[in-house]
C-alpha cells in the first residue's frame, strides 16, 4: 500500500509539473502580447489520514491562477485610438460578431488595452475583432445619467469621419465701447452700425444688425443710446429695439445706467441679456450689467468693438478624434471646432483576479471577481485612459526561464521515484522465485 502511494504521488507530481510547464509555456509564447495577463501556478499537498504506523503519500495538485491585476508597462504608439489604462480599470469591448447579429445586443467584455481603428462603418475595433463601447454624448455635448452597474446605456463608439455637422447660434456677447463725445449737445448724429455674424438652423450664415443711434441733446450730454437690431433674413422688421443710458459719475462712468426696452424681449438686469427672435428662432444676447464694464460702455471718442462672440458652428467636415485621460471622445474638425461625442467609462470588479478569461486578452466579470461598476476614469478607484498607448505583457521571460528549469528538475525526479518504485515492486516480485 505505501510503495502504490508513493507511485500515485510520483504520477501526480509529473502532472502537476507538466500543469506548470503548461502555463510557463503559455507566459513564453505570449510575452510579446500586448495586454497579457500572465499565468501563476501553486502547487497544493494533498494529505491521506494515517494509520497502524504507515504513513501513505497523499501526491500533489496544481492550481493556476492569471494574474489580472497585474499591470504591464505602458508604450508609446503613432495611433490616436490606441488606449491603454493606467491604474485600475478596464475598457468596455464587444465582439464585432454581436453588431452583426442585428438585435441592438452586446455582450460586454472587458479589456486593459486595445489598438482600436475605425472599420468600414466607422466603428472602432480591433484585428481581433472587439468593438469599442462608450456612452454616447446628447446634442449639446452633455450625458444624461448613465446606468453604472449594467451595460444597457453602452453603446459601440462609431466614429462618422465624412459626416457634415454645424451647431445654430444660440448666445452672443455684445462688448462694444459706444464714443461719450457723440451725445454732447452740438455734436453731429452719428450712427453707429454693426454686423454680427450667426449660423442658422440649417448650418447658413446670417447676420444680427445692429445699429447705435445717439440721442444729441440741445444743451450738456445726454449720455443716451438707441439700439435697434434687425435679421439679415428680413432686414425691414426690428427684432429688438432698446433706449441705453450711461452713467457719468465718478465712481459707475462710462458704465450702464439703465436699459429700458423698446420691443423685443425684455432686458434682464441679473443676467445683463435680452432675447430676440431671428429666423431660426430664439438668440440670447449679452450686453452687460448695470453699473459694470463687460458688455456694452460709453468712453472717449472712438466707436470700438473690443469683445464680440457667440456659440455655433459652421458646417464642417469631421478630420479626427482623440481620447483624453477622462475617457472623453472628443470629435475634431475642419473648421477648427471640437465636440465631445463619447464618453468611455473605466469597469472595475471587487476582485479582478476572479474573471473569466477568454480570447483576445478579454475578461467577463463572474460570481467570484464580483458585480461590476463603471466609473469616470480619474474617479474613485480607477485610474487614466491613455490615449497614444499600449499596455505590453505582464511576461518577464527571465523569470519565466528560471522557472521552467526548476519544473524540469522537478518533473525529473517525479520520473526517478516512478522509476524507483517500480524497481522496487520488480524486486517484490522476484522474491517468488
Amino acid at each position: 500500500m505505501t510503495i502504490s502511494s508513493s507511485l500515485n504521488a510520483g504520477v501526480a507530481g509529473l502532472k502537476s509539473n507538466a500543469t506548470r510547464l503548461a502555463g510557463i509555456s503559455d507566459n513564453i509564447a505570449n510575452s510579446s502580447t500586448y495586454g497579457y495577463k500572465r499565468v501563476e501556478t501553486d502547487f497544493q499537498s494533498m494529505v491521506i489520514s494515517q494509520s497502524g504506523g504507515t504513513y501513505s503519500a497523499g501526491g500533489v495538485r496544481a492550481e493556476t491562477s492569471r494574474q489580472i491585476d497585474l499591470g504591464g508597462s505602458l508604450i508609446s504608439t503613432a495611433n490616436a485610438t490606441d488606449l491603454a489604462v493606467r491604474g485600475r480599470g478596464m475598457l468596455p469591448v464587444a465582439k464585432v460578431s454581436d453588431l452583426n447579429v442585428g438585435n441592438g445586443e452586446t455582450n460586454m467584455l472587458l479589456t486593459s488595452t486595445g489598438s482600436f481603428s475605425t472599420d468600414a462603418e466607422g466603428y472602432l475595433t480591433t484585428s481581433s475583432g472587439l468593438v469599442l463601447l462608450g456612452w454616447p454624448a446628447q446634442a449639446d455635448g452633455t450625458f444624461a445619467a448613465p446606468s453604472r452597474d449594467t451595460d444597457d446605456g453602452l453603446e459601440p463608439v462609431q466614429i462618422k469621419i465624412n459626416q457634415l455637422t454645424g451647431q445654430p447660434t444660440t448666445r452672443m456677447t455684445l462688448g462694444v465701447n459706444l464714443p461719450a463725445t457723440a451725445t454732447v449737445a452740438g455734436a453731429p448724429v452719428e450712427e453707429q452700425p454693426l454686423t454680427v455674424e450667426y449660423y442658422g438652423n440649417l448650418g447658413t450664415s446670417e447676420n444680427v444688425n445692429v445699429l447705435f443711434t445717439p440721442t444729441v441733446p440741445a444743451t450738456g450730454a445726454s449720455n443716451q443710446w438707441t439700439m435697434t437690431l434687425t435679421d439679415s433674413n428680413d432686414p425691414n422688421v426690428t427684432i429688438g429695439e432698446y433706449v441705453l443710458t450711461f452713467s457719468d459719475d465718478r465712481t459707475a462712468g462710462g458704465t450702464l445706467a439703465s436699459v429700458t426696452t423698446v420691443s423685443g424681449g425684455a432686458y434682464d438686469g441679473t443676467t445683463g441679456t435680452f432675447i430676440v427672435n431671428v429666423d431660426g428662432g430664439p438668440i440670447e444676447i449679452e450686453i452687460g450689467v448695470i453699473g459694470q464694464s463687460d458688455g456694452l460702455t460709453q468712453l472717449s471718442d472712438s466707436f470700438a468693438p473690443v469683445a464680440i462672440t457667440r456659440d455655433g458652428t459652421p458646417v464642417g467636415n469631421m478630420t479626427g478624434v482623440n481620447v483624453d485621460a477622462n475617457g472623453y471622445v472628443h470629435a475634431t474638425f475642419d473648421t477648427g471646432v471640437t465636440r465631445t461625442i463619447y464618453q468611455i467609462p473605466l469597469v472595475d470588479v471587487p476582485n479582478p483576479n476572479g474573471m473569466i478569461a477568454l480570447d483576445s486578452q478579454t475578461y467577463r466579470p463572474s460570481i467570484d471577481s464580483g458585480s461590476f461598476f463603471m466609473w469616470d476614469a480619474g474617479d474613485g478607484p480607477t485610474g487614466e485612459v491613455l490615449a497614444y498607448r499600449r499596455e505590453e505583457s505582464t511576461t518577464d521571460v527571465a523569470s519565466e526561464l528560471t522557472s521552467m528549469i526548476q519544473t524540469q528538475r522537478a518533473y525529473s525526479s517525479n520520473a526517478k521515484v516512478i522509476q524507483t518504485v517500480d524497481e522496487m515492486l520488480q524486486e517484490t516480485t522476484n522474491i517468488k522465485r
